[in-house]
């Protein structure tokens, strides 16, 4: 994976300090070849030590050994910084298509890194075993909730959907050892949420938090975090990549569903049932 992608998808995580060496590396990935760790550290106006100590904690020996693989990575035209070189276009439209998909790519692949595939298949067992699944989001929160719940419907597995804290709060009331709550949060510190996933954890089940990587008290409290990572310094662009990274990693556990037992042939009936439907 390639180091520039790890930074930006760690970047949250990080201190004020780490914060900007990492934004630093990234705006200047193609000159950090003609850089020391001494030289970075006076660039930034930081310790040596410091510049060592991030390079650490991103697994690497030393500052050398993240110098290296940054170069292999630009070499490899792979997660480059600032989005990467993107050719000209003279269609607008082609380009800022192009654009567009380049970013969704990137936060998709950050997302990725950060959710070990233990964890991904680990929640898929816990939806599979589980007698209920409920799924909640507030807000704009709630439309990817809605769609998950419904996703999760047409595999026959038993779904509680709810928009509202207080009939959630009410519904969880008859949950069991076992079940699972999908909370969903973008930034995970609705006190509403944290308090409805404490309740459901006392009555033995699951909670799946999916929020930002960043440090929220519903991530905390969590059994299993589900976290995205998309960043972009223009407003009307960044809630686009988040919600495409939400949606390509919800993809990855409804595929790992459908494709165990016989959760696909019940999804083809439910779905030839609703077409039925539709055209009578």
């Amino acid at each position: 994976m390639s180091p520039l992608l790890k930074i930006r998808a760690e970047r949250d995580q990080m201190s004020a300090i780490e914060r900007r060496i990492a934004d630093y590396i990234l705006d200047n990935a193609h000159l950090l070849r003609d850089y020391s760790s001494q030289q970075l550290a006076n660039a930034l106006k930081i310790s040596q030590s410091s510049v060592v100590k991030f390079s650490q904690k991103l697994g690497f020996k030393g500052y050398p050994d993240l110098k290296y693989s940054v170069g292999e990575s630009i070499a490899r035209g792979d997660g480059e910084a600032n989005g990467g070189a993107e050719p000209a276009r003279d269609d607008p439209h082609a380009a800022l298509a192009e654009s567009l998909w380049h970013r969704k790519s990137q936060a998709e692949q950050e997302t990725r890194l950060i959710n070990p595939a233990g964890r991904i298949d680990a929640i898929a067992a816990a939806i599979a075993s589980a007698g209920k699944v409920f799924v909640i989001g507030l807000g704009e929160d709630g439309i990817p909730a809605r769609a998950f719940a419904i996703r999760l419907s047409l595999l026959d597995i038993l779904t509680v959907h709810h928009f509202d804290p207080v009939l959630m709060a009410a519904g969880i009331a008859g949950a069991s050892a076992g079940d699972v709550l999908f909370a969903f949060s973008e930034h995970g510190n609705q006190p509403a949420l944290c308090q409805i996933g404490r309740q459901f954890r006392e009555r033995q089940g699951k909670l799946v938090s999916v929020t930002r990587h960043t440090a929220n008290a519903l991530c905390t409290i969590a059994d299993f975090p589900l976290l995205v990572s998309a960043h972009d310094e223009r407003a009307h662009i960044e809630p686009l990549l988040y919600q495409s990274a939400l949606r390509h990693l919800l993809d990855m556990i409804f595929v790992l569903l459908c494709e165990s037992g016989e959760r696909l042939a019940r999804l083809d009936g439910n779905l030839e049932r609703i077409r039925n439907m539709l055209e009578h």
